[in-house]
């Protein structure tokens, strides 16, 4: 049977080092994991709860499209309490995780051969999917002086449809503030292409707190999980914060596209968004492993990192160790037990230099991780 154009992706490289990590541990291997970015915590207590109970009283089948009515009421308020944002639940979108959330933002905002501007390096599937819904991605190769963020001056002359942008930022964990936000939603505005602001990591920061696209315009498609803060990766729950003039059109898509998010993840992920103490003694954890990793890291050798302002992640420059980050970091696995992504995933012009260590694991694993990469630099010389 033939295959399609648009199925000739890239695969995703991390998800390779986690089935090496996998192979090594059913080898009888002890590994710590600094590669995948996800919590080592389950979904709050009340969100299991929450949904045990509903399996006993409601046959949880389909909801409407746009989701539950008290989720998307209940997102809504988030944003008053976060950011003093008035939401309209109306323009909240409930979506199969933010994966779910891409595909769905891409196809209603953009034909078939637009252009995406994307950051680079940045989440390596934004990439893949538009491809893969023959959208053409634009990578904009960011200068460290700008905290590898797009600015202005690095879209002047080209041609772009929508831009992307993530804050905090994967792999780099690093922020936008008001100010550099604003004139990017403002440089795409001017030209009439779509912003679509990656807010999956808000929750999760530690001087300052996030941004959100929507304190600046309401002419923005906002892209959001329960995955990092609230815990649930594997549940696939996310949402969608839309122009109320394009709901109907997201509608419809996610009405063929999905038909809805899962219904159970729904319930959970209502309950979740109470859990306020869980979160906060979450966020306690990857505080201090933030600082142990800011400690140990250049003790280790690797002391050209970018300055995580949020997320969980520490991405480093070992362009001066190596110049094939997966052969590194397969080394790094052999050798020390530790699994790390290579940059390649999220820049493939510069990531050959660049490996991700994510600290969303427990502080034990990283305090023992931190040990181990020490031993191997050490002996590596």
């Amino acid at each position: 049977m033939r295959n399609s154009n648009r199925g000739a992706v890239d695969p995703f490289i991390v998800m390779d080092v986690m089935e090496a990590a996998r192979a090594a541990e059913d080898a009888g291997r002890h590994i710590i994991h600094m590669e995948v970015g996800q919590p080592g915590t389950p979904a709050p207590a009340v969100a299991r709860e929450s949904l045990a109970k509903a399996m006993e009283t409601q046959p949880l089948g389909y909801t409407v499209a746009l989701g539950l009515p008290a989720l998307r009421q209940r997102i809504a308020r988030l944003y008053g309490e976060w950011y003093n944002v008035d939401l309209d639940p109306a323009r909240v979108v409930i979506t199969p995780g933010s994966s779910g959330g891409f595909i769905l933002a891409f196809t209603a905002l953009f034909d078939a051969g637009d252009r995406v501007a994307l950051g680079a390096p940045g989440y390596p599937s934004y990439r893949q999917i538009l491809k893969a819904l023959s959208l053409v991605p634009v990578e904009i190769q960011t200068a460290a002086e700008n905290r590898l963020q797009p600015v202005p001056s690095d879209l002047q002359g080209l041609d772009y449809q929508g831009l992307m942008v993530a804050s905090p930022a994967n792999p780099t964990g690093t922020m936008l503030d008001k100010p550099a936000l604003g004139a990017l939603i403002g440089a795409c505005q001017e030209r009439g292409a779509a912003f679509l602001s990656d807010e999956i990591y808000h929750g999760i920061e530690y001087e300052r707190r996030a941004v959100t696209a929507l304190e600046i315009s309401d002419d923005v498609c906002v892209i959001n999980s329960f995955s990092k803060y609230f815990s649930m990766t594997g549940w696939r729950v996310g949402w969608l914060v839309v122009p109320p003039a394009q709901v109907r059109q997201f509608e419809r898509l996610a009405q063929n596209m999905f038909i809805c998010a899962s219904h159970a993840a729904q319930v959970a992920a209502l309950a979740a968004m109470d859990a306020g103490d869980e979160l906060r003694s979450n966020m306690v954890v990857y505080t201090e492993n933030r600082r142990l990793m800011l400690e140990g890291l250049p003790k280790a050798g690797f002391d050209r990192i970018a300055p995580p302002d949020g997320a969980f992640y520490v991405y480093a420059d070992v362009s001066h160790l190596t110049d094939d980050s997966r052969a590194f970091a397969a080394e790094i696995l052999e050798k020390a037990g530790v699994a790390v992504t290579p940059g390649l995933d999220f820049d493939p012009e510069r990531g050959h230099g660049t490996l991700r260590f994510s600290y969303a694991r427990s502080t034990a694993d990283i305090v023992e991780g931190l040990e181990r990469l020490a031993a191997f630099m050490a002996a590596r010389g």
